[in-house]
This record gives C-alpha cells, structure tokens and sequence, in this order.
C-alpha cells in the first residue's frame, strides 16, 4: 500500500491557518472590541471543542480500527492539524490578553489572572511542546513514505490522549474567565 502524498500548504490549507490570525489583527487594529471578543470566543470555543472531540470521542475510535487503517487516518489528520490547532491556539490566547488589558483586568497580584495564566503555559507547553513536535515528527514520517506505521500510531495516540487532557485545563480557563468577567 503507498502512502498517500501529503500536501500542507494547500489553498485551502492556508485560508484555515490564515483566517483566525487575520480576524486578530484586524480586531486589534480596529479597536472593535466586540469583534476581538467574538474572535477570542470563536477559537477558544472551537479549541475546545476539538480537543474535547479528539480526547473523549476519537480516541474511542481510533482504538477499535486495525493499526494499518489507524495509521491512515492520522496520516490524513496531521497535515491539517499541524497548521490549524497552533493558529486557534495562539490567537485565542493572544485575543484573551488583549481582552484582559482592554477592561484593566490584566493585573499580574490578582490570583484568577495568575491561575489563568499558568493554565496558559501549561495549555502552551502541552500543545507546543508534546503535540507540535509530535507532529512534526508525524509529518516528516509520512514524508519518507510512511513506512513506519507503528511510529505514526504511537505519536498520533499520544496527540489524541494529550488533546483530551487539555480539555481539562480549558475547562478550567474558563472558569476563571467566567469569575473575571462577574466581577
């Protein structure tokens, strides 16, 4: 069986690592809050969630499929991934700064901005330094033609698991967020 030939940088490819980084710095230089807020809120929802997807239902799936069948699916996943979730990522976190130093809330003594943000490097770390690498890793395996499966299999799970953690911690961000905006 051969590996299928993987293209990143597609068209379209592009337009989904482009179009939330170009809806931040339009709101940033717009000063439209309402539209930084909506940015913040859309690719922190959408985060979340395909993190919550890839961790709770994914992971259930992946299992049960043949090692062979498997690895094709990461093999098709990781290309999209490794530009789309870094762009969601940076820009959700990017957008909730600006957010927090537009309503003065961004105070380094106040221990809900101090939580959220050592979620933040956690959620970083996590996705920065386990997934991205993983995916890159993924990526060039694929690149040589895919033959090591096993290694595409393992890493792959290891993202999905990782993933489904990182809900937790957004679970969690959103908390405080919740208790920064009451009051």
């Amino acid at each position: 069986m051969s590996s299928p030939q993987v293209k990143v940088f597609t068209f379209s490819s592009l337009l989904i690592f482009l179009t939330p980084i170009l809806a931040l710095i339009y709101a940033v230089l717009s000063r439209n809050f309402t539209f930084l807020n909506y940015v913040h809120v859309i690719t922190g929802g959408t985060w979340t969630g395909i993190d919550l997807f890839m961790g709770l239902i994914m992971s259930r799936i992946l299992r049960s499929l043949e090692p062979q069948l498997r690895a094709q699916f990461i093999m098709r996943l990781t290309p999209l991934m490794l530009l789309f979730m870094p762009s969601l990522a940076s820009v959700a976190i990017t957008a909730g700064v600006y957010i927090a130093t537009w309503l003065h809330i961004f105070d380094l003594s106040n221990p809900l901005i101090i939580a959220s943000g050592i979620i933040v490097i956690i959620l970083s770390v996590q996705g920065f330094g386990i997934i991205m690498p993983n995916e890159v890793r993924i990526f060039l395996e694929i690149r040589r033609g895919a033959k090591n499966k096993e290694k595409i299999n393992k890493l792959g799970m290891r993202n999905i698991y990782v993933s489904g953690s990182q809900v937790i911690f957004q679970i969690a961000i959103i908390f405080i967020m919740s208790l920064l905006t009451v009051g």
